[in-house]
């Protein structure tokens, strides 16, 4: 039975590992992250396999910098609802550009988070949330635009550059969107790209010219990394917490950020304008982690005050970030 459970243990471990090294800079190899794990390319499929059946993981994507020009826009929306509203869940899962959505506990009720590529886009968005919540019974939610993002997904965005000269065209945001939605649990090739860009976008250009689009998109820290979305309560993150953080000296916003940018326990950090200037994303694995990282905010005496919400529910299952 001890054989059996320590069996069960390393491939539990196992498993981790195999879902941390799918989230890389560059694409996933499989024969170089099985060579790491030490096992055969066939134990890999087989271990691939049995965590996808057990739903651990969704599909492969990509983090884009939102930093690209133009910039993508965060927004978060804090709604006051009640449990007797599912449809107001239902409807906001409709929108597309919708990338979070949470059940917190606090005055508000959920937490969603919004990524725009235009204004224009924006706009709609907010038009159609406005006829959801018409149908709400408080009426009441807020919106939080970002000023700045310092860290998406584990990546911190300071050390990755993007030069404001360089104008992406929409066949870039073509192959974009391609990488960060449509791929599956096969990573799509240059040359599927390609057919998809014809069949369903009606643009065509060469596999070669795709290959080389999506080496520039790297190269120029558009594409941040590539990743597998995994569901994190099933690899041991029980634990989500929502904060808003005031710091000591309100002239020094970007270097506490830049300071809490390193934390690993922050997986978004954004600048928003409120008096409560950093939000960031936290994620545990036990929920008295989360009283450690408080403790140790501070310490630095460089925080003046904040205020958490604790994530009781995500309605968007997977995600992905480094840890």
């Amino acid at each position: 039975m001890v054989i059996r459970l320590n069996e069960v243990l390393n491939n539990l471990n196992l498993e981790h590992k195999l879902i941390k090294d799918l989230n890389l800079s560059s694409k996933p190899n499989f024969s170089i992250i099985a060579k790491t794990l030490g096992i055969s390319r066939k134990t890999f499929l087989s271990l691939f396999k049995e965590i996808r059946n057990k739903k651990l993981i969704n599909n492969f994507s990509i983090n884009i910098n939102p930093n690209i020009q133009p910039n993508l826009k965060y927004v978060f929306l804090e709604i006051k609802t009640n449990p007797k509203e599912p449809q107001i869940v239902n409807e906001l899962l409709k929108i597309p550009q919708l990338t979070m959505l949470d059940g917190i506990f606090g005055e508000y009720s959920l937490m969603a988070l919004f990524i725009f590529k235009t204004s224009e886009e924006y706009y709609t968005v907010l038009n159609n949330l406005d006829q959801v919540m018409a149908l709400s019974y408080f009426k009441k939610y807020q919106l939080l635009e970002t000023i700045k993002t310092f860290k998406i997904n584990g990546v911190e965005l300071s050390n990755k550059p993007v030069s404001k000269s360089l104008q992406l065209d929409e066949i870039d945001y073509v192959i974009l969107k391609i990488l960060n939605q449509e791929q599956g649990y096969k990573l799509l090739s240059t040359y599927e790209i390609k057919n998809i860009l014809k069949n369903k976008y009606k643009i065509i250009i060469s596999q070669p010219t795709v290959s080389l689009r999506i080496k520039a998109l790297r190269s120029n820290n558009i594409i941040l990394n590539y990743a597998i979305n995994f569901n994190p309560k099933k690899i041991g993150f029980f634990g989500k917490f929502i904060i808003k953080i005031k710091p000591a000296d309100t002239s020094k916003y970007d270097d506490l950020a830049l300071e809490l940018e390193k934390r690993e326990e922050i997986t978004h950090l954004f600048r928003i304008g409120e008096e409560y200037g950093l939000l960031a994303i936290i994620r545990v694995k036990k929920i008295e982690d989360y009283r450690f990282f408080i403790m140790s905010l501070y310490e630095s005496r460089e925080i003046e005050d904040t205020y958490t919400n604790f994530v009781l529910d995500e309605h968007i299952i997977f995600t992905n970030f480094l840890y």
